[in-house]
């Protein structure tokens, strides 16, 4: 699911990544909203907001809004940077799992810092947002990067207007005979019902667990960042146990 890059992914490694990612983006997109009353898992109503406070003079809430699309800009440069540069250093996989585990972290700080030392000022609110959006950021930035921007999971507005192009394709018939077309259909469905059944749970969890729904989110990054390490030890366990019974069974036939 991250181990593989660019065009050599397959429909199935995008369609598991962008399932999963999206599932997590709605999760926290759904509790920032009930927590903080902010969406965390997109810009796109931040430049508006920011525009909207500069032109009535509230510099401080303009900053804070800057501060947090910036933070959302180097979460996603900041995943990229790793996978361009980190191929060398730890291989791959490694590479590729670094984002998801600084986004785990960041998600991980926001829950700890709620059950521990959140006093409910605005500022503490403000400092957690921004930490939630750069965590978005560097999923954004690792979907797109790996998948050759096949996969985005953190905003369905640009997906929402692809499925509807693909939906008006599909009214000629030589077009649902198209397997590329098909394929993509297939994964734009399964990013949008994941996104929307991670906020589901979401909300779902809170109202029984509150807070600890930031714990269920990095549980779901685990999963995402430790999947194709289970693979590949499970390949390379696979790998040697038939060496062993091939050497064994060569032995046995040079006995005999």
């Amino acid at each position: 699911m991250l181990r593989k890059y660019s065009n050599h992914r397959t429909v199935s490694d995008n369609i598991k990544l962008g399932g999963l990612t999206a599932f997590s983006a709605g999760m926290v997109n759904v509790i920032s909203v009930i927590v903080f009353f902010s969406f965390t898992s997109n810009i796109t109503g931040y430049y508006a907001v920011f525009a909207q406070e500069l032109s009535k003079g509230n510099w401080y809430q303009g900053a804070v809004v800057l501060f947090w699309i910036l933070l959302f800009f180097f979460g996603s440069l900041i995943s990229n940077l790793v996978i361009i540069h980190g191929k060398k250093l730890w291989g791959q996989y490694i590479s590729h799992a670094v984002p998801v585990i600084l986004e785990l972290l960041s998600i991980l700080f926001v829950g700890i810092y709620l059950d521990f030392f959140y006093k409910d000022t605005l500022q503490e609110t403000e400092l957690l947002v921004g930490a939630l959006l750069f965590a978005m950021g560097l999923q954004n930035g690792l979907t797109a990067s790996i998948s050759n921007s096949v996969i985005k999971t953190t905003h369905l507005t640009g997906l929402t207007t692809d499925l509807a192009i693909l939906v008006s394709m599909f009214t000629k018939s030589k077009n649902r005979q198209n397997k590329q077309l098909v394929d993509k259909f297939h994964l734009l469905l399964t990013i949008l019902f994941s996104y929307f059944l991670g906020g589901l749970v979401s909300g779902l969890y809170y109202v029984k667990f509150g807070n600890q729904t930031f714990y269920l989110v990095c549980f779901v990054l685990v999963i995402i960042a430790f999947f194709d390490f289970y693979k590949l030890k499970r390949v390379k366990y696979l790998y040697e146990r038939r060496a062993r019974i091939k050497k064994a069974s060569c032995k046995e036939y040079g006995m005999s």
